[in-house]
Parts: C-alpha cells; sequence; structure tokens
C-alpha cells in the first residue's frame, strides 16, 4: 500500500483554485440554488430546483422533459423523477398529444401556477443580495460576460457574439 504524500506535487501547489474562473463560477451557482431553496424551502416548501422547473414550464420555455433537460444539462432520468415528485405533489400533470402519442407536454395545475408565479420574487431577491453593491453598469457587464461565456460554450445555439452583446442594452 502506498503512504499519502505530505506535499503536493508542484502543478497542485501552484494552481490558484480561488483563482479559478470554472471554481468561482461554480460557487457562486452553488450559493445562488442554496439561498433560492432556503427562501423556497421556507415560503413554498420546495426546493430551487422544483421552482424553477415549475417557472420554466409556466414561461412556455420548457414543455417537454427533453427540454428540461437540455436546460438544465441533467440526465432524462434525473427529470423523470423531479417531474414525478412535482406530480405526486399535484403541480404539474403530464398531457399526451393527440397527434403524436409519443409526446408527452407537461402543464402546471392551478397551483403549480400559483408557486411559479412566485419564482420571480425569489430568484430576484436572491440575487440582489449577492449583487449588493453592485452597479447597474457593472451588473450589465457581467451579464454580458455570461452570456460571452455561453455562446462559446454552445449552449445558446443561434446567439452569436454580436447577438449576446446586444442583448445587454435590452436587459
Amino acid at each position: 500500500m502506498t503512504e499519502p504524500s505530505p506535499t503536493p506535487t508542484p502543478d497542485l501547489s501552484e494552481y490558484q483554485l480561488g483563482e479559478s474562473v470554472g471554481y468561482l463560477l461554480s460557487r457562486v451557482k452553488s450559493t445562488m440554488s442554496n439561498l433560492v431553496t432556503q427562501r423556497s424551502m421556507a415560503e413554498l416548501g420546495i426546493t430551487s430546483q422544483q421552482g424553477s422547473i415549475l417557472f420554466m414550464v409556466a414561461s412556455g420555455k420548457c414543455l417537454l422533459a427533453a427540454e428540461l433537460a437540455r436546460e438544465y444539462g441533467i440526465d432524462a432520468s434525473a427529470v423523470t423523477r423531479l417531474i414525478d415528485r412535482l406530480e405526486k405533489r399535484g403541480l404539474l400533470t403530464r398531457v399526451r398529444s393527440n397527434e403524436d402519442r409519443r409526446v408527452v407536454r407537461l402543464a402546471l395545475t392551478p397551483e403549480g401556477h400559483a408557486i411559479a408565479a412566485r419564482m420571480p420574487a425569489i430568484f430576484t431577491g436572491v440575487l440582489d443580495s449577492l449583487l449588493g453593491g453592485f452597479t447597474a453598469e457593472e451588473v450589465g457587464f457581467l451579464k454580458s460576460m455570461l452570456r460571452r461565456v455561453l455562446v462559446n460554450s454552445g449552449e445558446q445555439t443561434g446567439l452569436t457574439r454580436d447577438a449576446a452583446s446586444n442583448l445587454d442594452s435590452k436587459s
């Protein structure tokens, strides 16, 4: 059996984790998700992911399980489990298409709509606290940079670098 190394290898000791953009983005996402979950659990009895899914369905952005899987970057079976929990709680239903019986759309119940309608205030409240002290110009610059990262990753199909920077003036 090999003894654990008491000192990190030179490559690891030179790497500044706190200076890594990937690490910082991951920490911000995790913090934001945890804060949204704290509020949404306290106010609505649901997690941030459940609330976000209800909001995406209510907005019409994601009406199929496959669309949710793509949006959140999670596998279809995980989405199915999330949908099962929301359906069991009476917040959404599955509706089979009359045109194509293989297609199952998601639809919110009245209670699901009521929760989805309250999510923007929770999202905004958390973001306001996280972005406290930022100027409007700094927030716009941050959004611009994040859009460029998304464009570079190919996540926003059809959104060019020019289109991403033009969105700044509209948001």
